[in-house]
């Protein structure tokens, strides 16, 4: 929780590329062009395999998909590229089975391997019948595992939150226990069968859910002494700078908990492009490895895989259970805003208020502090004694973790006015950070708290997967009123957008539109990324509503769960809309479905023009 180490996972021989134990972080992507296209397969595989991809995954819908991933596997070899391959399965274990005398490794999906397909009716079982399904799991497949035991082939248990099963979801829910249960099914075969070069993943495209659901699965699997390698990602998880932080928050929380062998960045862009922000987060996380020891325990009643937010006093709009703010700094002079999404407050340091507007909320260097309307006094830690003697209804304390002593404790405490800013200089800033907020927690202090993070990050992809990954594990974990970046040699703007991307990543604060979107594979059937740009520039105003946008029906509804409106992948050049989990139009013409999305968010109520 506090000092990064890597969990202890068993190995998995894949081919050349083991994973697991000692081997190091593995990143992979999976191909969107047809499995039948031998050609376009090969030159994209070799595009993600010099783009650094470990393993490359191909869609198998059917036996004549999986048989045709030998070919590519042969192509691949005769050019010198030994990387292996997977084929992804649903609904048909019988391309499962071809797919293992083909490649290196297989993915079924506990949630359609052999259940019925998926209809959101609730069947009541009674423990027999339950019983009886399971029964029937094994029998389908022990036959896998016997090719996968003469093959040498590795599979991946993958779990999705949007393909649960009838039978699971009508005993558990959606639930991360229906999740783990449904994984729980599959694994405890494989050891009863002596079958140990398995994989898991257990994604959803809600960060909350697919963190809480593999921290539920480590120690489910940990009750049974299981350590099988894990898998990570966040399903549609979008394009652009949403798709990366979501990423970046989702997956980079569980690998600062050391959970995680393998990840996925799963973007609706080309597949080529999610090889550099997945290194760029793995590496970043690597950076900890070694640190200096941090002190830290847990406090009382706080349930690391279930965290509620901390409970915090209100001080004008920050704390007491209100969204988190977004202060930003703006001590290098530059006050250019997105008028969409405007900072709560600006932190301009040593700049005279006097010079700024009146209606701007300012937080200003204690010695440069003049009592006026929305200004605030900011304090460091040698100053704190100091607080006491200013007359506002709000002041920032600003400190970094390691300056947390007893006495500022009381100091903050004493004075029901202190928002505390909260940063750190500490290699591992995430577990000293989170260090230090138990250590209030403990002490009784519920002063709101704003997390900070300070960069120097040219590289404005680098930026955004380096605060998703270190806020967003912190707002995962219940921590933060509010939050602040700060980059030496960034743009302010820039810094705003991806503070409020980081708050809506992790479901604290909504402030846009939220469109969940596939990164699109082999099953899909018209041009996803196009797609998605006209459904953005159509509605891309519309603050709050939940879109989904899904190439195919594997995951679509499921997966849409908790949307508004979704965009489904229904056949070639063919599409079906949906009102939450129902769906209401079936085989539109793709040339009007963006236009018949539109009107039918019209008819509901939820259309308003910018």
């Amino acid at each position: 929780m506090f000092n990064y180490t890597r969990r202890t996972s068993s190995e998995v021989q894949i081919g050349t590329t083991p994973m697991g134990g000692v081997r190091p972080i593995r990143i992979q992507s999976m191909a969107n062009v047809s499995t039948m296209d031998t050609e376009a397969a090969v030159d994209q595989a070799v595009r993600l395999i010099e783009a650094g991809a470990e393993y490359v995954r191909f869609t198998a819908q059917g036996e004549r998909e999986a048989l045709n991933l030998g070919e590519i596997r042969k192509r691949l070899n005769d050019l010198g590229y030994t990387t292996p391959l997977v084929a992804d399965i649903h609904f048909n274990p019988k391309a499962a089975d071809v797919a293992a005398y083909q490649i290196e490794k297989v993915r079924i999906n506990p949630g359609n391997y052999v259940d019925r397909v998926k209809t959101f009716s609730r069947i009541e079982y009674t423990d027999e019948e339950y019983a009886a399904e399971v029964e029937k799991i094994r029998k389908r497949l022990l036959p896998f595992l016997a090719i996968c035991k003469a093959e040498h082939t590795a599979i991946r248990i993958g779990v999705n939150h949007g393909s649960l099963s009838d039978r699971i979801m009508s005993r558990y829910g959606d639930t991360p226990q229906g999740m783990v249960a449904s994984c729980m099914e599959f694994l405890r075969i494989c050891r009863e069968e002596e079958f140990p070069n398995v994989v898991i993943s257990i994604k959803a495209s809600n960060t909350v859910v697919m963190v809480q659901t593999v921290r539920l699965l480590v120690q489910t699997m940990a009750a049974e002494d299981m350590h099988y390698p894990l898998h990570l990602g966040v399903t549609e998880a979008g394009d652009g700078e949403d798709g990366r932080i979501k990423s970046a928050v989702g997956i980079g929380t569980l690998l600062s908990d050391g959970i995680g062998d393998t990840i996925r960045v799963s973007l609706s862009e080309e597949p080529e492009a999610e090889m550099p922000v997945a290194r760029k987060l793995v590496d970043y996380i690597r950076e900890r490895e070694g640190h200096e020891p941090i002190e830290g325990k847990l406090s009382a009643g706080y349930d690391p895989i279930f965290p509620a937010r901390r409970i915090s006093r209100a001080i004008r709009n920050i704390g007491g259970g209100q969204p988190p703010v977004v202060i930003s700094d703006r001590t290098q002079g530059s006050f250019e805003m997105n008028p969409s999404l405007l900072p709560d407050y600006l932190y301009i340091g040593k700049e005279d208020p006097d010079n700024l507007p009146d209606h701007l909320p300012l937080l200003v260097d204690s010695h440069f502090w003049k009592k006026r309307p929305a200004c605030y006094p900011c304090f460091i830690a040698c100053e704190a004694e100091e607080m006491a003697h200013f007359d506002t209804e709000m002041k920032f304390l600003r400190i970094n973790s390691l300056e947390l002593t007893d006495r500022l404790i009381e100091l903050i405490k004493a004075d029901p006015s202190v928002v505390l800013v909260l940063s750190t200089i500490h290699r591992n800033g995430v577990g000293a950070q989170r260090a230090a907020i138990h250590r209030l927690i403990d002490a009784g202090c519920d002063a709101p708290i704003v997390l900070q993070r300070d960069y120097y990050e040219p590289d404005p992809e680098a930026l955004q997967v380096k605060a998703g990954a270190d806020l967003g594990t912190l707002l995962l974990d219940g921590f933060g009123d509010g939050i602040l970046l700060y980059n030496e040699i960034g743009d302010p703007v820039a810094l705003d957008n991806c503070m409020f991307g980081i708050l809506q990543a992790a479901r604290v604060r909504i402030s846009k539109t939220e469109y969940i979107s596939c990164p699109g594979c082999g099953r899909t059937l018209f041009n996803l990324q196009e797609t998605i740009a006209r459904v953005k520039e159509a509605t891309s105003h519309l603050k709050g509503l939940k879109i989904g946008i899904m190439g195919c029906i594997v995951n679509g509804p499921g997966e849409m769960a908790d949307a508004d409106y979704g965009y489904v992948g229904a056949g070639r050049n063919r599409i079906s809309l949906y009102k939450g989990k129902a769906c209401v139009l079936k085989n539109i013409p793709e040339e009007e479905a963006v236009e018949r999305l539109v009107a039918l968010i019209k008819e509901n109520g939820d259309w308003h023009n910018e």
